[in-house]
């Protein structure tokens, strides 16, 4: 094959160069626009290569046809044989031709090496153009990936492009929006201030109405209770004189029970038999207490209710809700319309009774009330104690503190004595105290045992009064003169915690406590050395109750449980 053949087509490197050149002008790309220079310049190259080989071969070809005419007859005469030659002839010019023809001969093989030469070098150009060629091929196929590449990029750029100018029109449009909002708002503030200081007015108007309404009704309390004080102090003066009245009046010593002014106490005998047991509430009960001069009882718990009970049937009649702690000690007034619970929170609640809807709620202790009690002859007095180290005297139809009383040990224990004036309270050092619930000042106070007092309960007479102690004893006092007219003990009884309350009959002869065996020791006075001892319970017993008519006693379980005892 030729060289020159192959070197004269145009191959696929020119054709490249053309298409990248081409697509960098239609585009407009700058980057295509230099691979279609470079694919140029390559294509340039290529051409001054071919065109030097073609060069070459044509100054080749020329003198070769040169030197073969002018050696012509000396190739000519070296053709023709030696035998047609004469040497004898002419032998100079024989040997002068042979030297010539050697010449020309040397001359030919020389430049046919050339020839060879330049056709191994134009073998040599053509396998480097090969080479160069599939080397563009490659750049080509390349240059198409990263065109089909820019496309993409292109498309992409185009597609975001078009998501821009979409953002930037919601963009405009919640603007917008939040502008018109903004004006919305500051108009709704504005309106906002003219009812607040609409309402900042009619709360000024508002409170003055009220402070006007709360002074007429305390005018109105005040003339309320200023009759109420009359009206007191007449029936008292009224029960004074009637009581001296039936003094006077006696027959062989004794008054006439038919007379006024004359109560009737139940007998009281020492029960045998457990009549009722009542799971009365969860958690524990800790405090029980029967209705004045009736055989309802009522009972209180952790639970956080207050229940009365039916002690006939066992079931309960009411319960009554509100307290947020655990009812620790109760109290009834002595008219049986109102209930007081002392709580765990800080407080005492207050219900009425016929409606179960609580009346008040008493603050002012800052720890737990532990005892509470109502005058005995007044609906009106409350006296609790808290272990603040006070004890409190509250007037229950204005629902505050009247008076405020500060005891160096915490009480435990409390009750009025039957003429609403006298306080008696025990305490953790172990003293009995009484208290002028009036003035509130100390009237006297006893060593009443050696450890705290749990439990303080008056007898109906008012001239007895009943403290038990951590010391496991159980005292009875004269209340006026402080001194001790009985003590009751057991081996097996011990005293439960130190709000275990134990009480006395209404006759005055026997006496209750409970004990952590779960019995009920239960003393008479004619014979305090034998107690009786009831069981029936399955924990420790913390507070027992004997019934104003004389029967039946009520004793209460840590475990919740109320057991009735006739």
């Amino acid at each position: 094959m030729n060289p020159s053949s192959f070197l004269d087509k145009e191959g696929p490197t020119s054709n490249l160069a053309i298409e990248v050149g081409a697509i960098g002008e239609i585009t407009g790309d700058p980057n295509k626009l230099k691979i279609g220079s470079i694919w140029d310049a390559a294509r340039s190259s290529e051409e001054i290569g071919r065109a030097a080989i073609k060069r070459a071969i044509k100054a080749l070809r020329k003198r070769h046809l040169v030197e073969e005419g002018a050696h012509a007859p000396a190739i000519a005469a070296l053709a023709r044989p030696l035998a047609v030659q004469d040497p004898f002839v002419d032998p100079i010019n024989s040997y002068v031709v042979m030297v010539e023809g050697l010449e020309w001969k040397e001359k030919a093989e020389n430049l046919e090496l050339e020839l060879q030469q330049c056709y191994k070098a134009q073998a040599r150009l053509s396998e480097q153009l090969v080479v160069e060629v599939a080397e563009c091929r490659n750049s080509k196929a390349l240059v198409q990936e990263k065109e089909e590449l820019v496309s993409n990029l292109q498309d992409e750029s185009a597609q975001l492009r078009d998501e821009n100018l979409q953002l930037k029109k919601d963009l405009e449009e919640k603007i917008k929006a939040l502008d018109l909002l903004i004006s919305e708002n500051k108009s709704v503030k504005e309106q906002l201030e003219e009812v607040i200081l609409k309402l900042k007015d009619a709360e000024a108007e508002n409170r003055k109405l009220i402070d006007r309404w709360m002074l007429e009704k305390m005018k109105d309390a005040e003339k309320l209770n200023e009759a109420n004080a009359l009206y007191e102090d007449m029936m008292q003066r009224f029960k004074v004189s009637s009581i001296e009245q039936l003094a006077r009046q006696q027959v062989d010593g004794v008054i006439r029970r038919s007379e006024a002014g004359y109560v009737e106490f139940g007998e009281s005998t020492v029960p045998s038999v457990c009549k009722h047991t009542i799971h009365a509430h969860d958690g524990g009960c800790g405090s029980i207490l029967f209705e004045n001069n009736s055989d309802r009882l009522i009972s209180g718990g952790q639970d956080r209710t207050v229940k009365i009970w039916d002690t006939k049937t066992g079931n309960p009649s009411s319960t009554l809700h509100g307290c947020l702690g655990s009812v620790l000690d109760l109290a009834v007034t002595h008219d049986n319309r109102s209930v007081i619970a002392a709580s765990s929170s800080n407080n005492m609640y207050v219900w009425d009774v016929s409606s179960g809807r609580m009346r008040h709620t008493l603050t002012g202790h800052t720890d737990k009330v532990c005892t509470v009690d109502a005058s005995k002859v007044s609906s009106r007095n409350v006296v609790s104690a808290a272990y603040d180290h006070t004890v409190k005297i509250w007037d229950l139809q204005k629902g505050y503190c009247i008076n405020t009383i500060i005891s160096m040990s915490n009480c435990n224990a409390l009750s009025y004595n039957m003429d609403g004036l006298t306080i008696c309270s025990g305490h953790v050092d172990g003293n009995l105290r009484l208290w002028d619930s009036r003035t509130g000042k100390l009237i006297s106070e006893v060593a009443a045992h050696s450890q705290a007092v749990t439990s303080i309960c008056v007898s109906r007479s008012g001239n007895l009064v009943l403290t038990s102690g951590r010391d496991n004893l159980h005292n009875l006092f004269d209340v006026r003169t402080l001194e001790v007219c009985g003590t009751f003990r057991a081996n097996g009884n011990r005293v439960a915690s130190n709000w275990s309350r134990s009480c006395i009959s209404a006759d005055e002869n026997c006496v209750a406590a409970g004990s952590t065996d779960g019995s009920i020791y239960v003393w008479s006075r004619l014979k305090a050395d034998t107690p009786s001892i009831l069981e029936g319970h399955s924990s420790s017993v913390l507070s027992c109750s004997w019934s104003g008519l004389g029967k039946p006693l009520a004793s209460a379980e840590r475990n919740g449980n109320v057991c009735i005892w006739i």
